[in-house]
């Protein structure tokens, strides 16, 4: 072999061994550089990820604050509501206890006054024409014992009294006949009693032969005449609805 055939060979040895070194040098870089990037890679999912998180965590947190927002309002809108009302009730507390409070001061009123009423009921009763009077007088001990007692409240209290009153208004329009009992110059008569309301109290004898009228001036019955006995008999009658009622001729005393 020549020497110029040898020196070729040489040559070629040491381009080969320089690429193959070149080779080896170039190729520590871009592994390098391919693990970078494969990390930064692995780095910006899991930033993602953790931005995702971070992202639907504020979501929620938004959406629960507007909630609560919500709720707020809400809250706020009732308790106004609900302070209208304690408001309102305070003020009805108010007009309550000023109404109790005249309430008393009515009762302090009326108390004497249903005494005086009933007073005064029992006097007009024995001033007045004596039909029923143990019976009305035995409503006015009622009245009397009923204002004694803690069980009835001072307005039925005050009811009753003014039922009394009611009664003896309705005896003024009532045409009514009994039978009874006339005590005439020491004597008991049976008699049957015709009254038209408080203008007219009479009296017939249970065989129709005499007939009086009560003169409620000298408190004392005085004999009728024979021609009152047909018309009491028919208003005794007309009371007891056994025939109509018609026009009678009845002794009235003119007003005083």
């Amino acid at each position: 072999m020549s020497v110029k055939i040898r020196k070729s060979l040489v040559a070629s040895a040491l381009v080969g061994a320089f690429a193959l070194a070149s080779s080896s040098v170039i190729a520590d870089p871009l592994n390098d550089l391919h693990k970078a990037e494969a990390k930064i890679h692995k780095a910006a999912v899991k930033s993602q990820g953790k931005i995702d998180n971070v992202y639907e965590q504020t979501q929620e947190l938004i959406a629960e604050y507007r909630s609560v927002v919500d709720e707020r309002e809400i809250i706020k809108v009732y308790n106004d509501h609900v302070a209208r009302l304690v408001a309102d009730q305070n003020a009805s507390i108010e007009s309550f206890n000023d109404q109790i409070s005249e309430i008393d001061k009515t009762k302090q009123n009326v108390v004497p006054l249903m005494y005086r009423m009933i007073d005064t009921l029992e006097q007009f009763i024995k001033a007045d024409v004596p039909f029923d009077t143990e019976k009305r007088l035995s409503r006015i001990e009622l009245l009397r014992s009923t204002m004694v007692s803690s069980q009835v409240t001072t307005s039925e209290k005050y009811r009753q009294v003014l039922e009394a009153y009611l009664v003896e208004k309705d005896y003024s329009s009532i045409v009514n006949a009994t039978q009874g009992v006339l005590k005439l110059d020491g004597r008991d008569i049976t008699v049957d009693f015709g009254r038209v309301g408080r203008i007219s109290y009479v009296a017939q004898s249970l065989d129709m032969k005499n007939a009086w009228v009560w003169n409620n001036t000298s408190k004392s019955w005085d004999a009728l005449g024979d021609e009152y006995l047909k018309p009491i008999t028919t208003l005794i009658r007309m009371a007891r609805k056994q025939a109509s009622y018609d026009l009678v001729k009845l002794p009235i005393f003119g007003a005083e």
